[in-house]
């Protein structure tokens, strides 16, 4: 694919994911996710080559001017989304496929100083929401959702959607997952189990008033 048809396509995807974008001017002039993203792939082609220094310098202007900060190193597909942005850490050795969105505040990043293979592999259709932390050498299969605010330390499965801190797996293998926005409207397994303790705790002080109802019965009958 040619450069210029390559830039038209993912100013293509900003129109599928974006409501807000009018025209392709306004996107190609103010949209610092695919600034960000034209950047990086500057700076990768001279990370490929061994040329570390220009490919850095050209990561920390683009982390500048986007507030995007992409690792040169990291290997990133065709039709990526960046939403907004602000705040988007990719880590060096991340790898991230095709049709991948990302919203702003998210981390791809590693749990420490080891060497080799140490930050997340994104595939295929996944969405990751606002704020996430996906730490480690883990996978996150493919068409599956990362929801926002969460912290995942461990493999998701394909067709998954993971919420909470740490993050648990909350739908698996049921419908092939939408790749829209209302990434705000998903399951909340701590609310879930708040509410379940609520109900219990409302079980059991009923069951003891009526412990207590029967006591006194038994005392006026004395």
């Amino acid at each position: 694919m040619g450069i210029l048809k390559r830039m038209k396509a993912d100013m293509d995807v900003v129109f599928e994911q974006d409501p807000a974008a009018r025209t392709y001017f306004e996107v190609f002039l103010t949209y610092s996710g695919l600034h960000a993203i034209w950047s990086h792939r500057i700076a990768h082609t001279f990370y490929k080559r061994n040329l570390f220094f220009i490919a850095r310098v050209i990561s920390q202007l683009n982390r500048f001017f986007t507030g995007i900060e992409i690792h040169p190193g990291a290997r990133i597909g065709e039709r990526f989304f960046i939403d907004h942005g602000m705040g988007v850490v990719i880590g060096e050795t991340c790898e991230i496929g095709n049709n991948v969105t990302i919203f702003q505040g998210v981390t791809l990043g590693g749990t420490g100083k080891e060497k080799g293979k140490r930050h997340p592999t994104i595939k295929d259709n996944a969405l990751v929401a606002t704020g996430a932390k996906v730490l480690g050498s883990i996978v996150i299969g493919e068409n599956s959702k990362v929801g926002g605010g969460s912290v995942v330390l461990h493999d998701v499965p394909d067709n998954s959607t993971v919420v909470g801190i740490p993050g648990r797996v909350v739908v698996q293998n049921g419908e092939r997952l939408r790749r829209d926005l209302d990434h705000h409207k998903m399951p909340d397994p701590i609310d879930d189990r708040c509410n379940q303790l609520e109900t219990e705790v409302r079980l059991l002080t009923a069951e003891i008033a009526k412990l207590k109802e029967g006591n006194q019965s038994d005392n006026h009958n004395i």
